[in-house]
């Protein structure tokens, strides 16, 4: 009589280690963005997984590739959701307004990235520059934005003299500042930036402070 095989197909044994690799760097993310660097432990996550730390090791190689495999999802995801923007078929105000309220909006529901951003500086950017994946990560929506600032300025909506990191920054400091500085800005103004009844009057803020920096203080 043939014995039947013990050992399930390829294909399906990939799928299981992609699962598990997800789920420990879903659980790792949401740790290392509560704790920090210093302070999330594999153990934890471990535990928090149904997995080992011998696995995660296996999967990660160590503690810090784990980190930095988390600031690379997490970059990722920011960076698809900035890509999605349609700017061929936007005229320049439109396109530059929709991909500052999508800034608004990846910033606002995920404030797990924002934590990992600050604690990453925290560290001046050590671990990032590891990374071979985010070194040029930033290419894409710089182009994004250059495309949108060529249309602008060859139709004339766009005069101020302003490059594609120039904008970006000026989206990102907005964004950015709102969630990760929310709670010392309460206390110091008693507003909670992030509260419902601010958030649609923020969110198209944003989009005409940089359409407006950009037609150089004009009206439309």
């Amino acid at each position: 009589m043939t014995s039947q095989p013990t050992t399930r197909p390829t294909g399906e044994r990939r799928r299981d280690a992609d699962r598990t690799r997800a789920e420990i760097l879903q659980v790792a993310q949401r740790e290392f963005a509560r704790s920090g660097y210093a302070g999330a432990r594999v153990d934890e996550i471990a535990e928090l997984t149904r997995t080992t730390k011998r696995m995660i090791y296996y999967y990660f190689g160590s503690k810090e590739k784990l980190y930095v495999a988390v600031l690379e999802k997490a970059y990722f995801e920011v960076r698809a959701a900035e890509r999605a923007v349609d700017v061929e078929h936007l005229a320049p105000e439109e396109a530059i307004r929709t991909l500052a309220e999508l800034t608004f909006d990846h910033h606002d529901r995920h404030r797990d990235f924002i934590k990992l951003v600050a604690i990453e500086n925290i560290h001046e950017g050590r671990h990032i520059r590891k990374s071979e994946a985010l070194a040029n990560l930033g290419t894409p929506v710089l182009d994004v934005i250059s495309r949108i600032l060529d249309a602008g300025r060859a139709g004339g909506d766009f005069v101020t003299e302003a490059d594609a990191v120039d904008v970006h920054m000026m989206i990102s400091a907005f964004c950015f500042f709102r969630v990760a500085n929310q709670h010392t800005f309460g206390a110091l103004f008693g507003r909670d930036m992030t509260a419902p009844e601010h958030r649609d009057r923020l969110r198209a803020m944003v989009g005409e402070m940089v359409v407006s920096y950009l037609r150089g203080g004009q009206s439309p």
